[in-house]
């Protein structure tokens, strides 16, 4: 006879044992109720550590008529601490059997096992009556249920449409960071790495894929399959993965014998061509770079039509969005097929970064992400020199954007649970980490980053690292004369233990990048230069607060970096090195010289600030002889002067005249971030409705750069460089009215339109030719028809770009109506849709009312702390650049406060507000001046 599951509870509480040490619980048993009313066990929002699995057993069955799930698990678990409690994450899913085996696989008790759950932990708890014994091995065995989710987490739906019209329905997984727990029970920690044996029950129509090949498939009747796959790789939950589907796929052969292969829909199969080759090719690389082979026999990356991220390194089956994936030779742009093989490369070095070696905690993501953002400029410089990614200083220009605010954080950060592990997916994590990588491969030389990488991969390979695991493993150990000698390791001697060589000096490595990963920031360097003396300071860079203001002093304490500096001077063919770990110091120079230049091709993460001489030296070699300086000299030199311009510590007019050697600029990098800034200026006071200062700076820009956007041709030809500098200057241009550009855009669009979309537009101008032609009711409304019947995602998103651009304030609403309904514009689409409105200056009060209004909707859509919740909010408010605005903003968000309370990106979102707000305080009036003189 089988009692009812509360009775059976509040029996067996009584007399349960909790072997649970003190330690691993905040608070004791009991304070904490179950969704029953009865306590639950645990306190933490963390999983105890007295009970680790070893090896899951699932079985999975979605049904895609009814669009639900069922399964089964059989965990094999290793008890550390005697124990009645087995704890776990579970979200979502209906329990429907819960049981505990010996090793022999007999059931420890005739009862059926009670489950309590505790949803805000999103984690239950099983009663074993009989205590489990540390040491012995034990198995947990669920059957369990739920919905195929309608959001992008977890295991959900995905659907496409045919040409034809026909809507298919498809099933897959996106795990990371804490979404496994909705697909099955389990331990879903990254420190819980296990293998997995599934086995996926389908249709006759369909295909199944997980992790690893597939071992061998058996009829089961009633129309259904199951296959069964080998086993995996011991690995953290969040990289399984699996999913049932009807796409169709390419494959090739790698030289070490890894099979790879690309799935899209049957009608873009055309599309994969180029992923297989920038797969195979990567692939390869990364093996040889990392002298260790890839450790599963094949490599599938799929693109799935519902996805919100850019992609997801799931062990051996990694997952796309279609634009992150698909290249049609006919549509893509050279951007668009620089995003694919970045995307892909980035994808691919999370098999060895994050899948081989994972970090312990989220806390310390970075050791993921900031790594193979890296390794995306890493590996396509060696395998596709020919797309000359020029662009990492843009990488490292949007880091220091997001780490000159307040709102701010260390790249290794508390986070706790899934909405603040979630917003450690961002800026810092990713492009900062590959910066301060970066700063440290020139520290280390390319071969000694290189050999430190493979250390670091070999020690904790199948297993979990932390930060100072990194730093441990970059030097290796070698004897003093090595050391003495200049070789790249630590001393063996106990007296110089990490320390290592830069410059003739003795460097303690971990210090050293401690100050970049757990203080947050960005150094301000500031150089003087006296005779032969350069006298240095450092200081932490804030936009919004300046020296003078009270709070000033409190921001800056505690704050010091060690930072190896290079500089360059007009008498010097090389580069010369100083590491300071002061506030201050003094550099003595061998002789007298004309400029300075600190942070050579801007690889060290740090922003310069000259005295009055040293700018004017600077800006007169730019002027006179720009090229003595590289082009990654010339950029930051730029951006720098720009960004002390945003914190009030150099005037705007000493910034333009900086950039007033461009018109003799031949390499896209520094020509496209003087333009950059100048079109930023331009959208900010557009916004204003300034309107002689609006009229000037158009005027200006045009007349300044028109020779550049005359020699642009409309067309495909030239380098990566070029085509992308030609996308951005006629976009700029027809955006501005250029009759030239709008004339050649709406001759192309009209021989577009009468071909009925059969001619093909040159790829890197497609765009622009949209936006020009969506400005009037005809085009516009040809352009959303086009949309609906498009079956290339890149093709749509130039396309939603287009109709976003519109002047008619009632197109944008129905295009942000359409996008809220998810049929003919996806929901993964909304929150670039929404940035695509705001961003129109007839659209940015638009956008944000309209988040206002479906908040509750969006945030049911994309979870709180997601890159869709945080896009959204970053991508309305700050367009905004009003007190008014901002108190606006700031009244909406503690309306919400319960929810958001805990959110960063609320602060990194008004704190833009405010820098907006005191740029046009400090720079309208010189910004008025200075154009009427120029163009006067």
């Amino acid at each position: 006879m089988i009692v009812s599951r509360s009775q059976e509870i509040l029996e067996i509480l009584s007399s349960a044992q909790f072997c649970v040490q003190s330690s691993d619980s905040s608070s004791p048993a009991g304070e904490n109720l179950a969704t029953n009313g009865l306590p639950f066990p645990w306190s933490k929002v963390r999983l105890p550590s007295y009970i680790v699995p070893v090896h899951y057993h699932l079985l999975i069955h979605p049904n895609l008529t009814t669009l639900r799930f069922n399964g089964s698990v059989k965990i094999e678990i290793d008890v550390k601490n005697n124990t009645n409690w087995v704890v776990l994450h579970s979200k979502n899913l209906k329990i429907f059997t819960a049981t505990v085996l010996d090793e022999h696989e007999a059931h420890l008790s005739d009862k059926v096992l009670s489950v309590l759950e505790y949803p805000s932990h999103e984690q239950i708890a099983i009663f074993s009556p009989k205590i489990l014994t540390s040491g012995e091995k034990y198995f947990l065995y669920l059957e369990f249920g739920a919905p195929l989710s309608d959001g992008f987490y977890g295991f959900y739906k995905s659907t496409y449409k045919t040409k034809a019209g026909e809507t298919r329905v498809l099933a897959s997984t996106h795990f990371e960071p804490t979404s496994a727990r909705m697909a099955l029970p389990c331990f879903d920690e990254p420190i819980f790495k296990a293998n997995y044996t599934v086995r996926i029950r389908r249709g006759p129509s369909h295909i199944a894929l997980s992790n690893m090949p597939l071992e061998q498939t058996v009829e089961i009747g009633n129309g259904l399959f199951e296959d069964q796959f080998e086993v995996s790789v011991r690995m953290s939950s969040y990289l399984l993965a699996f999913i049932v589907c009807d796409l169709r796929s390419v494959s090739g052969m790698t030289a070490t014998g890894i099979n790879i292969t690309i799935y899209a829909v049957p009608e873009k199969w055309h599309q994969t061509h180029y992923a297989l080759e920038a797969a195979l090719r990567l692939l390869e690389f990364y093996e040889q770079y990392f002298n260790i082979l890839y450790p599963l026999p094949k490599l599938d990356l799929i693109a799935i039509p519902d996805f919100q991220a850019g992609a997801m390194e799931n062990w051996g089956l990694t997952t796309y969005r279609e634009t992150s994936l698909l290249y049609d030779p006919d549509i893509s742009s050279a951007s668009d097929k620089l995003w694919v093989t970045m995307v892909i490369g980035h994808e691919l070095a999370h098999q060895w970064f994050g899948n081989l070696v994972t970090m312990e905690w989220w806390n310390d993501i970075w050791l993921n992400e900031g790594f193979a953002r890296y390794m995306e400029f890493v590996s396509l410089e060696a395998v596709y020199p020919e797309l000359k990614v020029d662009h990492f200083l843009d990488t490292c220009f949007g880091a220091i954007g997001r780490d000159s605010l307040n709102s701010s954080r260390p790249i290794s950060s508390l986070a706790e649970n899934p909405a603040q592990i979630e917003e450690m997916f961002d800026t810092v994590s990713y492009d900062k980490g590959a910066c301060i990588l970066h700063m440290l491969r020139n520290f280390l030389t390319n071969e000694g980053f290189q050999s430190g990488i493979i250390r670091y991969l070999r020690r904790f390979k199948y297993s979990n690292a932390r930060n100072e695991d990194l730093w441990d493993s970059l030097i290796k150990t070698c004897s003093e004369e090595e050391f003495t000698a200049g070789e790249y390791c630590y001393s063996s001697t106990q007296a110089t233990k990490n320390a290592y060589r830069f410059a003739g000096e003795h460097i303690d490595l971990k210090k050293m990048m401690y100050t970049w990963t757990l203080q947050k920031g960005i150094p301000l360097i500031t150089v003087k230069r006296q005779g032969r003396k350069l006298y240095i300071g450092q200081e932490r860079f804030l936009k919004i607060v300046l020296p003078d203001d009270p709070s000033w002093h409190s921001l800056q304490e505690g704050y010091l970096w060690h930072i190896p500096l290079t500089y360059k001077t007009s008498h010097s063919d090389y580069e010369m090195k100083h590491i300071l770990t002061t506030k201050s110091d003094v550099l003595t120079l061998d002789e007298e010289v004309d400029w300075v230049k600190l942070n050579s091709d801007m690889n060290g993460y740090y922003i310069v600030h000259y005295d009055e001489e040293g700018w004017n030296a600077l800006t007169e070699l730019l002027r006179i002889n720009h090229t003595a300086l590289s082009f990654k000299d010339r950029a930051s030199l730029i951006h720098n002067a720009f960004q002390l311009v945003t914190a009030g510590r150099l005037s705007l007019n000493r910034a333009l005249d900086l950039i007033g050697y461009l018109k003799s600029e031949t390499h896209n990098v520094p020509l496209l971030q003087g333009l950059g800034y100048l079109q930023s200026f331009y959208k900010m006071i557009e916004k204003r409705n300034i309107a002689d200062i609006t009229h000037n700076l158009k005027t200006y820009i045009l007349q300044y750069f028109r020779d550049v956007i005359d020699k642009q041709s409309w067309s495909d030809d030239g380098m990566v460089s070029d085509r992308r500098l030609r996308e951005e200057v006629l976009s700029l241009a027809c955006d501005f009215d250029y009759p030239p550009c709008l004339e050649k855009a709406k001759h192309l669009y009209n021989s577009w339109v009468e071909s009925n979309g059969a001619i093909s537009l040159p790829t890197d101008v497609s765009e622009t030719v949209y936006m020009v032609g969506a400005q009037d009711d005809s085009g516009w409304a040809y352009l959303l028809e086009k949309y609906g019947v498009s079956m290339c995602e890149t093709e749509k998103s130039k396309f939603l770009s287009a109709l976003a651009s519109s002047k008619d304030s009632e197109k944008l609403s129905r295009l942000l109506q359409l996008g809220i309904n998810g049929t003919l514009i996806k929901t993964q689409n909304l929150p670039s849709l929404i940035y695509l409105v705001a961003k129109n200056p007839v659209g940015h009060f638009l956008a944000w009312d309209f988040v206002k209004k479906h908040w509750d909707e969006l945030v049911e859509k994309f979870p709180l702390g997601s890159f869709g919740i945080r896009n959204i909010i970053v991508g309305t408010v700050t367009q905004f650049s009003s007190t008014e605005e901002l108190r606006e903003v700031e009244d909406f968000f503690k309306s919400i406060t319960e929810q958001v309370s805990e959110l960063r990106v609320i602060q990194v979102a008004t704190e833009n507000v405010e820098k907006n707000i005191m740029w046009l305080s400090r720079n309208l009036e010189t910004m008025r001046t200075w154009l009427q003189q120029r163009l006067n």
